[in-house]
């Protein structure tokens, strides 16, 4: 099979489109043939300077299509079924093999292309908001990076559970184009100091909840915007910076900071159903998925260089 490959990390330009071996189907698993690979902000941190599990390796967390093999224990999908899957590595390939727990099945009728992004960002936002972030209606959420993956499924997520909702992105254009979601009002965090417009917008409240997947020094403003009793789910690290913060702010307000990693959990029925129940509402268009940009697989490394542009607006598929 092709797939996109590297030998050591580095830049977008380390991918390279070569033949590897296919992958084989464990007696617990499938393999799908990929139809999308939906570009995760874990692959471009882990294709920087994450472990390399083989050589060449192949990165990436998630990608759908159809299923080609099932595993002997496999009772939940068959040859010809659609599904999206998830695991540590391996989806920027034709062909992807992973467990059957870490995989979904995508309701008919349904285009790949949009299921191919749900689980991580989703699953992802929906513990954000509400298994760890505690959501109630009437609450206030600001979502860092309103314009990522995480971002665009938190601002739907948290508008349809009756909060009003706040978001962060790099320019006036992009935070536009979250209105639709449910955005209720936007913060260009080129322009403006979030936590001093946060309290603006809220009267000198701040906020309930904050989802911040950025980290760093984005992490810092986060705390500073929350409320009395507030709280923030810290989801990742996409600004590439370290983790310095003063959590003093936390104990004056009885504030939490809380870290969130879908992972540890994915397997569990409680987020696999979690998951499922999402990718059926994506398909019923009960929840919209936004496709910034579409890349051949042989030009994953195009892929990556745009994403970390911080131009695209939720999603950068790959397609084989």
């Amino acid at each position: 099979m092709k797939a996109a490959v590297y030998y050591e990390n580095g830049p977008p330009g380390v991918l390279k489109y070569e033949d590897v071996p296919d992958p084989t189907c464990a007696p617990n698993g499938i393999v799908i043939k990929v139809e999308a690979v939906s570009i995760e902000g874990g692959d471009t941190l882990n294709r920087q300077g994450g472990a390399l599990m083989s050589k060449p390796h192949i990165v990436g967390y998630q990608a759908a299509g159809e299923v080609v093999q099932v595993g002997a224990e496999v009772r939940d999908f068959r040859v010809g079924d659609k599904a999206v899957t998830t695991g540590f590595n391996g989806s920027h390939a034709e062909l992807r093999a992973v467990a059957a727990r870490t995989a979904w099945k995508i309701p008919k009728g349904c285009d790949v292309k949009l299921a191919a992004v749900v689980p991580v960002p989703f699953g992802t936002a929906h513990d954000c908001l509400f298994e760890f972030g505690h959501l109630k209606a009437g609450e206030t959420v600001l979502v860092q990076a309103g314009a990522s993956g995480v971002g665009v499924a938190a601002i739907q997520l948290a508008k349809r559970a009756g909060a009003r909702v706040l978001a962060t992105a790099s320019s006036d254009e992009r935070l536009e184009r979250l209105k639709p979601l449910g955005l209720d009002a936007g913060i260009n965090y080129k322009t403006h100091n979030v936590p001093q417009e946060v309290m603006k917008l809220t009267d000198n409240k701040g906020v309930n909840l904050v989802v911040d997947s950025v980290g760093g020094s984005t992490l810092q403003g986060s705390i500073l915007s929350l409320g009395y009793r507030g709280r923030v789910s810290m989801v990742g690290a996409a600004g590439r910076e370290p983790m310095r913060v003063d959590v003093g702010p936390l104990m004056s307000g009885n504030r939490t900071l809380s870290g969130v990693f879908l992972g540890a959990e994915i397997a569990t029925d409680r987020v696999h159903n979690m998951i499922q129940s999402l990718v059926n509402e994506v398909a019923e268009g009960k929840l919209k998925v936004l496709i910034d940009k579409t890349f051949p697989l042989s030009d994953a490394a195009g892929a990556h260089a745009y994403i970390e542009s911080r131009k695209a607006v939720g999603r950068v598929l790959l397609i084989p």
